[in-house]
């Protein structure tokens, strides 16, 4: 019953042990307007490391959003996010395929006992350390072909790598470093001490990596995307999916997306009544891409206003990002641009269509390319657009830009007001770019 009581600001610091879905257990339920606060642990390291977790992340239970139905949309303005981590541990990744039958994010067991998702002991520090609580086998899924350790600075704009000592000294006291949150249970990366690449500097922008609305089917919360979703097709455990239709499902929460920052607007589907807002996989930093397939994981808070729009039917998410994140040629016209505009399209005899606003659309696929086909559907569904349109409006106002290799890109362009005024959001662009 406490659940469904409304509130006008939540707070959650309760965790999934890997999965979204449906079926989790529910944070509350947030006001239509109201206002979300997360204390999120980091991802992915952290739980790829832990063997009992059942997927990639460990994110906030979900969170029902007052009025929200399928078929609906809800838009989440980010307004803060702030590292609460001191340090932390990432690189590439290699596998310990003994730690794991189909999928080393999901299906763990122990390489001695066989147990299933073993519950597991830290002893000393170093890629050792995780044990089996039965048998006391190593038991992790994970270690690093390449890895290394930042510390931040207080005001966490900018990182520097460690040596082996400074590494070392940090995982000694790894929780408390990492700011591991009471309520999580996983173990915190800097156990693993790596310490390549000593000395190097790199300025930090922290974002969201997994964030969006809880899918109708339940899936492992890495894997709510088109392309880390490949691996659930065919797999021979609780998750697995029989065919690339039913990857259909997926919210696409996991977008790794740098965007996704305070001052952002995330517009996310509604497939469940409810919603299901959740939070989690917060970084300090990334180059797009993500080319290591990881970057620096943290704990940290987030603040952010909810807003839902009837009958906003999407496929996927929406970014609205920052002004100053967008490329140039998807910009908002300034004064003078509309003025040369307006005497070009006179000169020519043409009616201008200058009332025009930035939209991102997500999309998601085993590749790149598919991700990009991805996007272009969707852009398409939202704005009444053949497919050779989206294309046109995306080359000569906007672009693609890669999320996340091998699949999640964002589709650029800027969208008539008209189409948007239609589909119930213009408010939002204009409130966005003020416009």
């Amino acid at each position: 019953m406490a659940q469904r009581e409304v509130q006008q600001e939540l707070s959650v610091d309760q965790y999934t042990l890997g999965l979204v879905g449906p079926d989790r257990e529910w944070a509350g339920t947030v006001a239509d307007g109201g206002t979300i606060e997360t204390y999120t642990p980091p991802a992915c390291w952290g739980p790829m490391i832990t063997p009992s977790f059942r997927g990639g992340h460990e994110v906030t239970r979900p969170i029902r959003v007052e009025n929200a139905e399928v078929g609906d949309a809800i838009a989440l303005k980010i307004r803060e996010i702030e590292v609460t981590s001191m340090a932390t541990s990432t690189g590439t990744m290699r596998e310990r395929e003994a730690a794991f039958e189909d999928d080393p994010f999901v299906d763990h067991r122990c390489p001695e006992c066989g147990t299933e998702w073993p519950e597991s002991v830290v002893e000393g520090t170093g890629e050792d350390a995780i044990r089996c609580k039965e048998c006391g086998a190593n038991a992790s899924s994970f270690g690093f072909e390449y890895g290394y350790t930042v510390a931040f600075d207080e005001d966490r704009t900018v990182g520097v790598t460690m040596d082996a000592d400074g590494a070392h000294e940090l995982a000694t006291d790894a929780e408390e470093v990492m700011d591991i949150p009471e309520n999580s249970r996983q173990h915190p990366i800097l156990l693993y001490e790596p310490s390549e690449m000593p000395g190097t500097l790199g300025r930090l922008r922290p974002f969201i990596g997994n964030v969006g609305t809880t899918p109708p089917v339940e899936l492992p919360d890495s894997h709510n995307a088109g392309d880390f979703g490949q691996f659930l097709i065919g797999a021979d455990h609780d998750w697995g999916l029989e065919s690339e239709a039913d990857l259909e499902e997926r919210t696409d929460g996991h977008m790794d997306v740098p965007e996704v920052r305070a001052g952002a607007t995330l517009i996310c589907p509604v497939k469940v009544d409810g919603g299901g807002v959740y939070v989690g996989d917060l970084h300090a930093n990334q180059g797009d891409g993500e080319l290591s397939l990881h970057t620096t994981d943290v704990s940290g808070t987030v603040r952010m206003d909810v807003e839902v729009i009837e009958d906003l039917e999407i496929d996927g998410p929406i970014l609205l990002p920052n002004e100053e994140d967008l490329p140039f040629i998807s910009t908002p016209y300034s004064d003078e641009e509309r003025k040369a505009g307006r005497e070009l399209a006179e000169k020519h005899g043409v009616d201008l269509e200058d009332d025009m606003g930035p939209i991102q659309v997500i999309g998601s696929g085993a590749t790149i390319n598919d991700a990009t086909e991805n996007a272009f559907d969707r852009a398409g569904d939202l704005l009444g657009m053949s497919e050779g349109e989206v294309r046109s409006r995306c080359t000569f106002t906007g672009g693609v830009q890669i999320g996340r290799l091998p699949g999640v890109v964002q589709l650029d362009m800027l969208a008539p007001m008209d189409v948007l005024e239609d589909r119930g959001m213009a408010h939002l662009v204009r409130e966005q770019y003020d416009l």
